[in-house]
């Protein structure tokens, strides 16, 4: 998702009353999205056209096709154009689709003016990943090759190597190992290269961010000569610029004009490393002038192989450096690294579960889980991914799955209720997780906040959580931490409280409480929290039954502060120490 909201220069015009509410309505809730104005309506939205990344046009849409149709140039460099009628009923993406961000712009827009958006891109429509929107440069026959894979028909997919894709349909097949070379010569192909390749009407080629340029320049080096080089470079060798992931340099060049300029010009960060660094990377042409000159006996082609994460044994030189008067270039190409995204699903309402979550969903190529949790969200997956789910007490075994095929060079979803990485499926994931893969990490809303929620605000101070699980804990270690928690005079939360075959830990960690505080002491059971069969109860500890509570149950006990106010557990945050 482009979240345009955030980090865009959108243009809002309108022209009637209502347009200008809905536009106001936008801009108080968006800082970046401001009304435009002129002499005219037009000529406002002229102007909202080459000034900002996005427009909003609270118009008729023929007066806006009308009015902009002079103006189109490129999809991947026009604003995107959002669309929405006088009722704010829809929110119609007519420009920019999913490579500007139109998709997700009507997507927001309709959530914050509660219209419906309109999309019409076909992949969009369809629920399949556009080419386009993948995240790397693509050329070539894209539209046919998009065609094909909307209507069914065979593509060919060719990679250098396996790099984390988003999920493709079935008829997008990998090379076999028995073809040879980039065939087949008669069909639809999918190319996933950094080489220069020979193009045709039925291939399109994706650019993976896999090549790095080294760079070293003497002080006051054109951009000119920097950027001739490096195209020279590159050409060359037959690569791609569109791989380009970014330029890397010694740190002492980190405000090199030359250099930076060409990096902008490259649409791609300059990276830098200190000398020490630099000096640490084996290369095959060392200099001791250089060492003499700027502390390391290589820039360009140490830069060039520690790339944008300082891994040298993930990358492989293909050219060494090359100079010209005042720069020299070098450029290695750094190995793909599967995804791993260990996504929190939340507590179970889809309401509840975050965008972004839903986003890491929807990118995966494979998503691992509990086959409960799956069925939540088998909606949200496309076509074309493959789910690996497995049923309670496979939590190891899933963690090694998801990381074994990240490590495969896979975008993995590995799933969890709540935050994964509260009880759940983050802890024994990272524990297998090595250099090999990226990792990230997608909270959610646990079941404890959910059920605190429910509750009141029983988490307003201090508060421990703790497992009454003694599968993998002994009991007297949750002992000690239940002690602690109760002479600390913590809000106590107990998750996996009690079971057919563990029936005893709650009333005995229920009594360690007791004799630390008042037998008033508010403890609320909430099961199934945002789930259709939810329940809450209230009782003390005193009173509260352990029958009532199983392992989709969160028991929350009070401090000695907790009290119950209408009803609701309130833990004030003003807490008044007893003697």
């Amino acid at each position: 998702m482009h979240n345009l909201t955030s980090h865009t220069r959108i243009g809002l015009v309108a022209a009637t009353a209502a347009g200008r509410r809905h536009a106001h309505t936008v801009a108080a809730a968006w800082p970046h999205a401001r009304l435009v104005e002129g002499d005219s309506v037009a000529d406002a939205l002229r102007d909202a056209w080459g000034r900002c990344d996005a427009v909003v046009a609270f118009l008729a849409t023929g007066a806006v096709v009308r009015i902009l149709a002079p103006l189109l140039g490129d999809k991947r460099t026009d604003p995107a154009v959002v669309v929405v009628d006088e009722a704010a009923r829809h929110a119609v993406a007519l420009l920019g689709g999913h490579a500007g961000g139109g998709n997700d712009l009507a997507e927001e827009i309709g959530a914050l003016l509660d219209a419906r958006p309109v999309v019409t891109t076909a992949t969009d429509a369809v629920d399949l990943p556009g080419l386009d929107t993948l995240g790397w440069p693509v050329e070539g026959a894209v539209a046919a090759v998009s065609r094909a894979i909307l209507d069914g028909e065979p593509v060919r997919l060719i990679a250098d190597a396996e790099w984390p894709l988003p999920a493709l349909p079935p008829n997008v097949r990998p090379r076999t190992a028995d073809e040879r070379g980039d065939a087949p010569e008669d069909g639809y192909r999918l190319l996933v290269t950094d080489r220069v390749v020979p193009l045709d009407g039925r291939t399109a080629v994706l650019r993976p961010p896999s090549l790095v340029a080294g760079v070293g320049a003497s002080r006051g080096v054109p951009a000119a000569e920097v950027a001739e080089l490096l195209h020279r470079v590159l050409a060359r060798a037959d690569l791609s610029p569109a791989s380009l992931r970014c330029l890397a340099s010694a740190d002492v060049k980190a405000d090199e004009a030359g250099i930076l300029s060409t990096a902008d010009a490259c649409r791609v960060p300059l990276v830098t490393w200190t000398a020490t660094e630099l000096a640490a990377v084996d290369v095959p042409h060392p200099s001791e002038v250089v060492r003499a000159a700027v502390g390391t006996p290589s820039v360009a082609e140490a830069a060039a192989l520690l790339g944008h994460a300082g891994r040298p044994g993930d990358a492989a030189l293909l050219v060494p450096k090359t100079a010209s008067a005042m720069a020299t270039v070098a450029v290695a190409r750094h190995a793909p690294r599967g995804r791993l995204a260990v996504v929190g699903l939340g507590p179970g309402a889809a309401d509840l579960r975050t965008p972004r979550a839903v986003a890491e969903l929807r990118r995966a190529a494979v998503v691992v889980g509990l086959d409960q949790y799956l069925d939540q969200v088998r909606d949200l997956l496309r076509p074309g991914t493959r789910v690996l789910s497995s049923g309670l007490g496979a939590e190891e075994a899933r963690a090694r799955a998801a990381v074994a095929e990240a490590a495969a060079g896979r975008a993995v979803a590995l799933v969890g209720s709540g935050d994964a990485g509260v009880y759940a499926m983050a802890s024994p994931a990272l524990e297998y997780a090595d250099e090999r893969i990226d990792v990230v990490g997608v909270p959610g809303v646990t079941a404890a906040l959910a059920a605190g929620a429910l509750l009141g605000a029983p988490l307003g101070h201090d508060h421990a959580y703790v497992s009454l699980s003694d599968l993998h804990t002994p009991w007297e270690v949750i002992e000690r931490r239940v002690t602690a928690a109760a002479e600390g005079d913590f809000v106590t939360l107990f998750y996996n409280p009690r079971s057919r075959n563990r029936d005893w830990q709650l009333g005995a960690a229920l009594t360690i409480l007791a004799e630390h505080r008042p037998a008033d002491t508010p403890v609320g059971v909430v099961r199934n929290a945002s789930r259709p069969d939810e329940r809450v109860h209230l009782a003390t500890l005193a009173t509260v039954d352990p029958a009532l509570v199983d392992m989709y149950s969160v028991v929350v006990v009070g401090s000695s502060d907790t009290r119950l106010v209408a009803g609701r557990m309130v833990t004030p945050r003003g807490y008044r120490w007893r003697s």
